[in-house]
């Protein structure tokens, strides 16, 4: 069962003596590129909310939502089979051995690194920080928490990557869900699992996992998942745009029956299901964004705000101006 834990409650000012004593806690080494005399005037580093959720005793979800006031670089040195860190907000420096990246929102990195090649991470100031990490922590035997064999590689390991929109959008709206704990970690272990297929680098799979055919849902063509595809894509980009069933039969070169049966088939959803999807993930962004509800429900396509707060409180567990003040 999920362990959801506030390490420094919302606000919390972290000090340099706070950061060191969570480097301790999680083996990370902190260093803060100020003079001595104005760390002694200004010992408040940052200032935001640190949350940690245990998954599993192999894998762990944390937040960070910081106002960084001065600069602070970090090196992780605690054995950990694979760490990703997606950038929600604000921009970092990665390293390890010799690579060493710029990241901004909406980028992530993966890394495998140990004691001897640790991972180096620079966060500027002044900047607002979000960042979301998963650590799939070093296991003497299986990682049986998990539903695939993932293989740590023999030597440390720096892979930079994008999030896709959705799943981007997916992250911000866990984040601002209000359901009981149970709940929580489904959520939160589907996306660590989401989160684990695109991030983690092909060479990473188990040998029996590789050279293995394509395969495709039972009645599924090549052709008929590109298309699909290539649909799926158009509803995530403009979500807001108003769809006819019978538009979208023709732009896949379907019947509309036979849309709606490969689509289901395939995605495991209804499409205007999957559309709904998309219109709630680009409003909880937007909400983000301040606009107002009335504003929000209008741009992702709905003509009514209260089919929006509706739509929007059964999907997420929170109303949309809930968002807007916690913003």
């Amino acid at each position: 069962m999920a362990t959801l834990a506030s390490i420094t409650p919302s606000g919390t000012p972290l000090t340099t003596h706070d950061l060191l004593a969570l480097g301790q806690r999680f083996g990370i080494d902190y260093r803060f590129p100020e003079t001595l005399e104005r760390a002694q005037l200004a010992p408040c580093v940052a200032r935001g909310r640190v949350m940690d959720v245990e998954i599993t005793p192999t894998l762990r979800v944390t937040h960070s939502d910081l106002d960084v006031l001065h600069a602070y670089a970090s090196t992780s040195r605690r054995s950990a089979a694979w760490f990703l860190s997606v950038v929600l907000e604000g921009r970092i420096q990665v390293g390890l051995g010799h690579q060493s990246f710029k990241l901004q929102a909406g980028d992530a990195f993966s890394a495998h690194f140990n004691e001897q090649t640790g991972l180096e991470v620079f966060q500027p100031a002044p900047q607002r920080l979000r960042i979301l990490n998963i650590s799939l922590l070093a296991s003497t035997g299986p990682l049986s928490s998990l539903p695939i064999d993932v293989a740590p590689p023999a030597t440390p390991v720096l892979h930079t990557w994008q999030v896709p929109q959705l799943l981007h959008h997916s992250l911000e709206a866990a984040l601002v869900t209000n359901w009981p704990a149970e709940r929580q970690r489904l959520l939160w272990q589907g996306l660590a699992l989401q989160l684990l297929a695109h991030g983690l680098p092909a060479t990473c799979l188990e040998p029996s996992d590789t050279g293995k055919a394509v395969s495709f849902p039972a009645g599924l063509t090549h052709s008929d998942h590109q298309r699909l595809e290539r649909l799926r894509q158009q509803l995530e980009q403009y979500p807001h745009q108003n769809y006819r069933l019978e538009q979208l039969a023709n732009n896949a070169a379907m019947s509309p029956s036979s849309l709606r049966s490969k689509f289901q088939r395939c995605y495991g959803c209804s499409i205007f299901d999957y559309l709904r999807r998309c219109r709630l993930a680009q409003a909880q962004a937007y909400l983000r964004k301040g606009y107002s509800v009335q504003q929000t429900a209008h741009a992702c396509g709905y003509r009514h705000a209260t089919n929006f707060a509706t739509a929007f409180k059964r999907a997420f567990g929170i109303a949309p101006h809930e968002v807007l003040n916690r913003h």
